[in-house]
């Protein structure tokens, strides 16, 4: 584990290695304690390299064992070999030369997960971003590309499949009871796209044909038995193949794509060229086990993975700091592909609810940098939802300004221009550039500034002039070491809408380029009127969050009312909704902070009511509709001095009213909305489910007993309902005999399938209130609970720290204690999985100042242990940095 207080890397230091890297010819011998690695790498210094150059490579916990050059040992006066790094002076003169490197490793022992492990009898890697030194010196970073050869030997009953990155050259027996398999990937890449997976697994296979008539394998490797649950996954990557040929022109260029799936996985999954390794959360799925949101995110992240063959492998990133150019852009292209399998607007809200909880408190904390950052200490903790959620927000704002037509030739002479290259954000904007005659010099800024704009809006109309004056005014809030900031390019969507829900089309604009429907926000302020008004509009702005912006426009509650039930754009619809409630809920917990009775404008309710009953709208809009902004939500937007059990008391008592005046339409939904025949996990399908347990969830607030929510429990087909039901049972009535009973049955029936007892440890972390202490403690300590899966690991403890305000946040401030206890912890395996877990804390200013004292103790005992890892100490310290 690297304990080093951590270099700062700087974007403004990056310079080309002075040796050109050829050829990656690698040989693994595997061993669970002991396995031989022998790198072959071909080499030649870089023109207007100095001679006398020393060859550096990184390593990281690595042991030397051999090192030829040209197939000579090289004499111990010519290296330095160190745990993290070789150094190899007096180097041939000729070009190129070849270097052979042994190391031993211990995939066994290899807690962190990152390089070559073994878990539940199979070898796995992952690579990304420096878990290939971890396997032997190398120059790890991400603009050294080659082909590479691989050939793995192995026991052959333990280990009958062999796996490797490209196409499959042959294999044949090594000796007694062992094997060997060769892969060569003809593709030059990186070293953190490299892959190797050994051991006994079940297949599923089909074969995808090309738009050119190539013919692909495909093969999904899971354990013995699951192969069924692997069927889904399956669909998933053929339709996101053919989406990728219709909508991008990408075809797959190996003559096989594999996915292996596993269950310890710091991540989501990793898109290594033709070999995409999985948590196998994001593969295994049937009615019985997954849920719709499951069946969803297995879609989703299987078609995340597979775009990065075009978006991230074919063309990389010159280094870590362009890191968005690969995630931001496949996330945008994983939106795309989610919203035309699905509902475009339900997608999108699903989309800003994510970005608006995750990203903009990161933007706005301790922890805010730029899409692209310009110094990083550790950059595992660069994997961020800024990188990833603001990044892909920004790729969709230059399809807003370009439009369809003009960003897709931008992306063709992308893709046609960079292929094999690893390139810069400058690189990708120059295509969008050239294709539109456009300068996105001040749009660029989104990739520089931190931190979440303020727009603020006012309108006034002139009946007499029959003009709608506009007032816009841009705010760049000061950010971690960018306190300065210049004005932004913001591509605002907007509709003019009159009292029927008529669209008001102007005769002409001033004051801004207006583009469609697309107004031009470019200076610090502007005043845009619009001509030709024959009555007063009313103003929708920003549809479908056309930019990831806080707005500021204080619209009257008819006005919002009326956008809420006649605008065309249905996000637009969805934040209306939100923008009625959210005052409410504000004033409910300054209400419940003061001990004043929680009260609700009936215009809320009202227009709220109207949008569930609406047959109109499609069920998963409305499931939306009523989902209240969140106790994390509520708190953002209070801004500070933060009391957690007042939010959550201000909400359940909104929540109330709401089912109270709606009781009729709630029964009403809960009765028509069942799903008959088999389970389908279809969009449309999952939409009545979504809202017919939300509807039972309103109903739970208006029971005494939970006789209702066991009944849903017991007739329960399918996952998604079974959960929902245990869900509202633990959360709402957590003391009772109905409750544990169901508890009892749901464990038992799925003690053998870790990712469903996931859910059950989920659920039971997320009950509110001051029991959950306690309940966290007796979870961690069942026989159940293994603390080296990061799936249970995030289950229990990562559900209690980010999903569970009131558990967490206890004014005592022991929730914080268990914290800091369990990152030390968890610090000494896994750095990666403890760095994640505690940027929970990374909003704990916003705490009122008795938690915030709790908090700050808790944060500085990690902050002044011994033996932190890098990952943490560099969380730690910018939380804590004033």
């Amino acid at each position: 584990m690297r304990t080093d207080t951590g270099q700062i890397i700087s974007l403004a230091d990056y310079r080309p290695t002075d040796f050109v890297l050829e050829r990656v010819d690698l040989t693994f011998d595997l061993h669970p304690t002991e396995t031989k690695v022998e790198a072959r790498l071909i080499f030649h210094r870089r023109e207007g390299t100095d001679p006398k150059a020393p060859l550096v490579l990184d390593g990281d916990e690595l042991v030397l064992s051999g090192l030829l050059i040209d197939q000579d040992e090289v004499p111990a006066d010519r290296y330095e070999a160190s745990p993290d790094s070789l150094t190899i002076r007096g180097l041939p003169e000729s070009n190129p030369f070849e270097l052979t490197i042994t190391t031993v490793i211990n995939p066994e022992a290899n807690t962190q997960l990152m390089g070559l492990y073994r878990t539940g009898g199979v070898y796995c890697t992952q690579c990304e971003a420096e878990g290939f030194r971890r396997i032997t010196y190398f120059p790890d970073r991400p603009d050294v590309l080659a082909p590479y050869t691989v050939n793995i030997i192995a026991d052959k009953a333990a280990n009958p499949l062999l796996l490797s990155n490209g196409n499959f050259l042959g294999g044949a027996g090594y000796g007694e009871g062992r094997h060997f398999a060769a892969w060569f990937d003809p593709h030059p890449k990186p070293s953190y796209l490299f892959a190797l997976v050994a051991g006994d697994l079940g297949v599923v296979e089909d074969t995808f044909t090309t738009i050119s008539g190539r013919e692909v394998a495909l093969k999904i490797y899971v354990e013995h038995g699951k192969e069924q649950r692997a069927t889904y996954a399956m669909d998933a990557l053929k339709r996101s193949m053919a989406w990728d040929e219709e909508r991008f022109g990408r075809e797959y260029d190996l003559d096989i794509f594999m996915i292996v799936a596993v269950s310890d996985f710091n991540m989501g999954a990793m898109e290594n060229k033709g070999l995409n390794v999985f948590n196998d959360k994001y593969v295994l799925a049937d009615p019985d086990t997954a849920t719709d949101a499951d069946y969803a995110n297995i879609e989703r992240i299987i078609a995340h993975e597979y775009f990065h063959n075009w978006t991230g492998n074919r063309i990389t990133c010159r280094d870590w700091f362009q890191l968005c150019l690969k995630e931001g852009l496949t996330v945008y292209r994983d939106h795309e592909f989610s919203a035309d399998q699905r509902s475009r607007p339900v997608t999108r809200i699903a989309e800003v609810r994510h970005l608006k909880s995750e990203q903009f408190p990161e933007d706005s904390g301790p922890l805010a940098h730029p899409v692209r950052p310009t110094t990083y200490r550790e950059i595992n903790n660069f994997y961020t939802t800024t990188v990833y959620e603001k990044g892909s927000e920004v790729t969709s704002m230059v399809a807003t300004l370009l439009g369809r037509e003009l960003f897709k030739k931008g992306m063709d002479l992308y893709f046609d221009r960079h292929d094999g290259q690893a390139v810069t954000i400058e690189d990708f904007v120059r295509c969008f550039e050239d294709v539109s005659h456009r300068d996105l010099t001040q749009f660029s800024l989104w990739y520089h500034q931190a931190g979440t704009p303020l727009v603020t809006a006012s309108g006034d109309y002139d009946a007499a002039a029959k003009t709608f004056t506009l007032a816009l005014e841009q705010m760049q809030p000061a950010t971690p070491g960018q306190t300065a900031k210049k004005p932004l390019h913001i591509p605002l969507r907007l509709a003019l809408i009159d009292e029927s829900g008529a669209a008001i089309v102007p005769t002409s604009v001033t004051g801004a380029e207006l583009t469609d429907d697309v107004l031009h926000l470019t200076e610090k302020a502007q005043t845009v009127v619009f001509h030709g008004i024959p009555s007063r509009p009313v103003l929708s702005l920003n549809r479908s969050f056309s930019t990831p912006i806080n707005l500021q426009f204080n619209q009257s509650a008819r006005d919002l009312a009326l956008i809420a039930r006649y605008e065309t754009d249905h996000f637009a619809r969805w934040q209306a909704l939100i923008d009625l409630g959210l005052p409410n809920l504000l004033q409910a917990a300054r209400d419940a902070r003061q001990g004043n009775a929680v009260t609700c404008d009936t215009a809320f309710i009202d227009a709220l009511l109207a949008a569930a009953s609406d047959d109109s709208l499609e069920p998963a809009f409305r499931a939306q509709a009523l989902a209240l902004p969140s106790e994390a939500d509520i708190g953002r937007e209070l801004g500070g001095d933060n009391d957690p059990d007042a939010i959550h008391t201000a909400r359940q008592a909104i929540l109330k009213l709401v089912a109270e005046t709606g009781k009729d339409i709630f029964t009403a939904l809960y009765e028509s909305m069942q799903t008959s025949g088999p389970f389908s996990p279809d969009a449309a399908s999952a939409g009545r489910r979504a809202l017919r347990n939300t509807a039972l969830t309103y109903l739970s607030l208006l029971d005494d007993t939970p006789a209702r929510a066991k009944a849903a429990y017991d007739s329960a087909n399918n996952m998604t309902d079974l959960s929902a039901a245990l869900t509202i049972l633990a959360h709402r009535f957590p003391e009772t005999a109905e409750t544990a009973a169901a508890l009892e049955h749901f464990r038992n029936r799925f003690s053998e399938n870790a990712l469903v007892v996931d859910k059950w440890f989920a659920i039971q972390a997320g009950i509110p209130g001051p029991g959950a202490l306690g309940r966290i403690r007796q979870l961690m300590d069942m026989p159940l609970f293994k603390r080296t899966n990061p799936n249970r690991m995030r289950a229990v403890l990562g559900t209690f720290v980010f999903a569970n305000p009131t558990g967490f946040g206890r004014a005592d401030g022991a929730g914080y204690s268990l914290l800091a206890d369990e990152i030390l912890d968890i610090d000494q395996r896994n750095p990666q999985l403890a760095a994640r877990i505690l940027t929970s804390m990374r909003s704990w200013r916003l705490l009122e100042p008795v938690r915030a004292d709790h908090a700050r103790s808790a944060l500085l005992r990690i902050e002044r242990a011994g033996n932190l890892s890098t990952d943490v100490r560099d969380i730690v310290e910018r939380i804590l940095k004033e």
